[in-house]
């Protein structure tokens, strides 16, 4: 117990001190103080609530140290994180508990401010802005969590991918729910592991992130594990990259990369089917001239009239070839004009509808009622329309439903043209090489493997572009663009439009 003349020097010695003492008790009422005399208070703070008296407020600070220790029991520290802390507000900075044994158990708390704080909080405070912008200006997203998977820092970046906003992905968000089922986990298990970039480190991983309306999002994950003092997991931080847009540039590449192959293959082969085939032609009519004259010239027995139509029917299956190798190779003439192409469609049908092959097939046209020419040779297109829907009609084995759809695109630069059938369909295998030259599935003898291989040519020679798709047991679709004609209205005069 001291003295009086102890607790009187005590009591100096805090009022030169000249820094704000104050004891509060469970009800946050002022007992005591030092060092707030002369400070604008008109009447004695004593037994008054420290937060009316400092704060001008009705209830305790949200963030006051007073509550931590009177739950605790233990010294306490105030939150100034995110506190831009006036002079007077440094005074609740600490508080500590102080035992006070007069019959009602009454515990009080002593709040200190220490000078060497003002500057040390404006770094604090810098730091933390210097921080904070540093995060929002990284061009990847940043997402940080606790121990627990709570996200606690998460930038602007990271929300436009994800679609959360920042302020519900730190009051809502867990890291768990940022990826697919079980991916989270994974993470983790291979930041523990030496093999991805070192203990604690995953560089460059790809994997898929799950955004706010369950759109999954490829992207690229560095991450690293967030250690404490102790060498104990506090938690992780990763800085990821939306890799959709790269994704979509190289699907691009990729088709452009196939079609400059396509486009040299063909150049080559047509080459050489330009000159196979006018090699062929002499011969094969040799072959068909005299094996006509053998059966006018001589009377022959049925069995030898039987093998010479063999011949001559043969020789015209191998003509049928040439003109194919010939259209191939691009060797014909073309007599480019302004064609209407639900015209040239509707002539292409009239040719081949009447065939038995098409007794029992349906076909619907769904055409643009005004739709813009296109320069084109029209027997050439119409070799392109009759290949397609009798390879539809032979996939449907002569029943089933062929949809022909035109119109014009949405950049109003170009003739689209779609052509479906509700037929076997095409494996993912077979689809990659329908437009080769001599690749065919139907059986041998039935097909020359020629004739996707000349549409894609001819549509190719008309500026256009022709793709296909299809699912087994579902049929198949062709979609072929062909650019608008520029032709002024005295060039469409002379259109092909009947």
């Amino acid at each position: 117990m001291r003295t009086e003349k102890e607790q009187y020097l005590l009591l100096k010695a805090l009022d030169a001190f000249n820094r704000k003492i104050v004891v509060i008790s469970e009800e946050y009422r002022i007992l005591a103080f030092a060092g707030i005399e002369g400070n604008g208070y008109k009447t004695s703070p004593l037994g008054k609530h420290c937060y009316e008296t400092f704060f001008d407020r009705s209830n305790p600070c949200d963030k006051c140290p007073v509550k931590k220790v009177i739950i605790s029991g233990e010294p306490a520290l105030r939150d100034i994180s995110s506190d831009n802390l006036s002079k007077q507000k440094r005074a609740c900075l600490y508080a500590y508990p102080v035992a006070i044994d007069d019959g009602n158990n009454v515990v009080a708390v002593v709040k200190m401010e220490f000078p060497a704080l003002d500057g040390l909080e404006e770094e604090l405070r810098q730091a933390n802005r210097f921080l904070y912008n540093l995060l929002q200006s990284a061009c990847d997203g940043v997402m940080a969590a606790d121990s627990m998977g709570k996200i606690v820092v998460f930038n602007d970046a990271a929300a436009e991918v994800t679609g959360y906003s920042v302020e519900w992905a730190l009051e809502h968000l867990n890291i768990v729910n940022v990826y697919e089922d079980g991916i989270a986990k994974d993470i983790m298990r291979k930041l523990r592991s030496d093999s991805y970039g070192g203990k604690g480190k995953l560089k460059k991983y790809r994997i898929k992130a799950r955004g706010k309306s369950g759109k999954i999002i490829p992207i690229s994950l560095y991450a690293s594990i967030i250690y404490d003092e102790e060498g104990n997991e506090a938690g992780s931080i990763g800085f990821f990259h939306d890799l959709r847009e790269r994704i979509h540039i190289q699907k691009k590449l990729e088709e452009t990369q196939l079609q400059l192959i396509q486009s040299e293959k063909m150049a080559s082969l047509g080459k050489l089917a330009a000159g196979v085939a006018h090699q062929l032609n002499n011969p094969l009519g040799g072959i068909t001239l005299y094996t006509k004259l053998m059966l006018e010239d001589y009377d022959l027995e049925d069995n030898a009239k039987e093998d010479l139509y063999r011949i001559i029917k043969d020789a015209q299956r191998c003509r049928d070839t040439v003109k194919e190798l010939l259209e191939f190779s691009r060797q014909t003439r073309h007599f480019m004009k302004p064609i209407n192409i639900n015209h040239a469609i509707d002539r292409t049908l009239f040719l081949i509808e009447n065939q038995t092959l098409f007794h029992n097939i349906t076909v619907h046209k769904n055409k643009a009622p005004f739709i813009p020419l296109v320069m084109a040779d029209s027997q050439q297109l119409g070799h392109v329309f009759i290949n397609i829907i009798i390879n539809a009609a032979q996939s449907m084995d002569g029943a089933g439903t062929i949809t022909i759809t035109t119109k014009e695109s949405a950049a109003k630069d170009r003739v689209l043209i779609e052509i479906k059938d509700s037929g076997a369909g095409i494996s993912p295998e077979n689809l990659k090489h329908i437009f080769e030259p001599f690749y065919t599935t139907k059986e041998e003898g039935k097909g020359t493997g020629l004739g996707l291989s000349v549409v894609y040519g001819i549509i190719e020679n008309h500026g256009g572009s022709i793709s296909a798709k299809s699912v087994i047991g579902r049929g198949s679709t062709f979609n072929i663009e062909l650019p608008i004609t520029r032709e002024t209205e005295k060039g469409a005069e002379h259109a092909d439009l009947t």
